[in-house]
């Protein structure tokens, strides 16, 4: 008998309840029952959200995620009793039925199911913003029905960029993949893309349809080739919210262009053109006032330099786009049409906010071709005129504008041979000093005194108020250790400092410093090096 009772002991023991864990212990101190929240657990985060439903208990979730074994077959699987145990087992009553557990209405939602949609929304927005709806939105859809509703949101396809499938794929696998996302895009396009706003298509040759798209504002045609003057035009007139058209580094026909902005012309706000000998046709149609209400105007050269000069009117354009704020000319080789004797200024640009003239090459700007575009623009706020060398301080004193935020004179792989003026400086800071956040100077020739005055502008604001100043670049300039550690001691602001090339600053100094941290570095350094001899 001595068998039977151990046996009974061991069963007993292995009936016993096992102790709570750590963990078990922790899910019930965050979301205790009865208490209206429950937790969901993911790979790398943990939420307690509240909602009218009860979680199901920790234990029994992890028994629903094993595997029920399925009971043994067959008579010899069933176990025979003992001989000494058989007359115990007969007297002993009967146990009473175990209590059958009432099962969960409905299956079980994984936790997908259960994240609120406004935050699934917002989830999901963070990663359209960082990688565009598509792939992403069409995969999550097919996750669960709470994924799809949330997929579907037309906040999340405001923006879509399409990129043909044909680049960088042999020409079997390309076709099948374009036949793949032409598929896609006849569902797509009638059920997203009538909330969109934004559409990018990169290296695209075929056709979208602009009935699907009502409220599209924006379009931008990136080396996209073959687009005819029917397809703008159609499109320009199925969207009637159009208004931003980019064209930078396309091959479209000038005639197209200008059928469009015939159709369109009356509600364009930004316009972006790649230079090439097409262009004066475009801007003939914007010269006879084709979009008054245009207010960007970008024209930049492509990856093929032409050499050929650009002949712009400036008074003409003045008149033909009188509301235009920003205004960019950017590495253009172009020379400003004379106005002709006895011919009246222009109106100028009165809404004028940013001109942008940069170039890595000499060109024709001079003061007087700046006065002539900047006389009637006393709301300008920032100026860009890097490799700019005909310009002079002395020009830029007398413009009308008083706000000026942001000044770049840099002057970048100009020729040595040129005349850089020596002095200056002081009046470009003097008349800034209150506004100007941003300042380059890099490549200038001015004096190691004149750069001192100009910046010892910044010391002395107008009621005692700290400068602006956050930006300096004095690469390549003469600025003298004293007046970095001048500069530096009061403009408490400044987080980007630019010291390359200083042939007057001490070795191990000159190079370019950006956050707070580096800056006082090195106005520690200045002040505790010796002065060069």
């Amino acid at each position: 008998m001595a068998a039977p009772a151990s046996r009974q002991v061991r069963r007993r023991a292995r009936a016993a309840p096992r102790p709570r864990s750590a963990e078990d212990w922790w899910w019930d101190r965050l979301a205790p029952r009865g208490s209206g929240y429950h937790l969901l657990q993911s790979d790398s985060m943990l939420l307690v959200l509240s909602e009218p439903g009860p979680a199901r208990p920790r234990a029994q979730r992890r028994a629903s995620r094993r595997t029920p074994r399925q009971p043994p077959r067959g008579p010899s699987a069933a176990a025979k009793p003992k001989a000494g145990l058989r007359s115990e087992a007969a007297a002993a009553p009967a146990p009473a039925p175990a209590p059958t557990p009432t099962p969960e209405e409905g299956p079980d939602a994984g936790w997908g199911d259960r994240i609120p949609l406004e935050i699934l929304v917002q989830i999901f927005g963070l990663l359209v913003a960082a990688d565009g709806p598509m792939p992403f939105l069409g995969r999550a859809a097919r996750v669960c029905r709470r994924w799809q509703e949330a997929a579907s949101q037309p906040a999340l396809w405001h923006t879509v960029t399409l990129s043909s499938p044909l680049v960088g794929r042999p020409a079997k696998g390309g076709v099948k993949a374009e036949k793949k996302l032409l598929a896609s895009l006849e569902w797509l396009m009638p059920n997203r893309f009538s909330q969109l706003q934004r559409l990018t298509l990169i290296h695209w040759k075929s056709q979208l349809v602009g009935e699907c798209c009502p409220r599209l504002t924006f379009l931008k045609l990136s080396g996209c080739h073959g687009v005819t003057a029917d397809a703008l035009v159609m499109l320009a007139k199925a969207c009637c919210q159009l208004h931003s058209l980019d064209l930078q580094h396309s091959m479209v026909e000038s005639t197209a262009v200008v059928s469009f902005l015939e159709e369109a012309g009356s509600r364009m706000r930004k316009l972006w053109l790649t230079y090439s000998s097409q262009t004066t046709a475009i801007l003939g149609a914007l010269l006879g006032s084709c979009c008054p209400q245009l207010q960007v105007l970008e024209v930049s050269t492509g990856i093929n330099r032409n050499s050929i000069p650009l002949q712009l009117p400036v008074e003409a354009l003045q008149k033909g786009c009188p509301q235009l704020q920003v205004l960019r000319l950017l590495n253009l080789m172009w020379l400003p049409k004379p106005p002709g004797r006895g011919v009246a200024p222009g109106p100028g640009f009165p809404s004028l906010e940013e001109l942008c003239l940069a170039s890595s090459t000499c060109n024709f700007v001079s003061n007087e071709v700046l006065g002539r575009l900047l006389h009637g623009s006393p709301n300008l706020r920032l100026l860009d005129l890097r490799g700019c060398a005909r310009i002079t301080p002395a020009g830029l004193q007398d413009l009308p504008c008083r706000e000026l935020e942001q000044l770049h004179l840099g002057l970048y792989g100009t020729s040595d041979r040129l005349t850089l003026a020596k002095e200056g400086s002081p009046f470009l800071t003097q008349k800034w000093c209150h506004t100007l956040r941003e300042l380059d100077l890099s490549g200038q020739g001015f004096s190691e005194k004149d750069l001192e005055q100009a910046l010892a502008a910044f010391l002395s604001t107008p009621g005692g108020s700290h400068p602006a100043l956050c930006s300096l670049n004095l690469r390549g300039t003469r600025v003298t250790p004293s007046t970095v550690s001048s500069v530096i001691s009061g403009c408490p602001g400044l987080l980007y400092l630019n010291l390359e090339s200083c042939r007057c600053l001490p070795r191990g100094l000159k190079r370019a410093y950006r956050g707070l941290e580096e800056v006082q570095w090195c106005l520690e350094q200045l002040l505790t090096s010796p002065s060069p001899s």
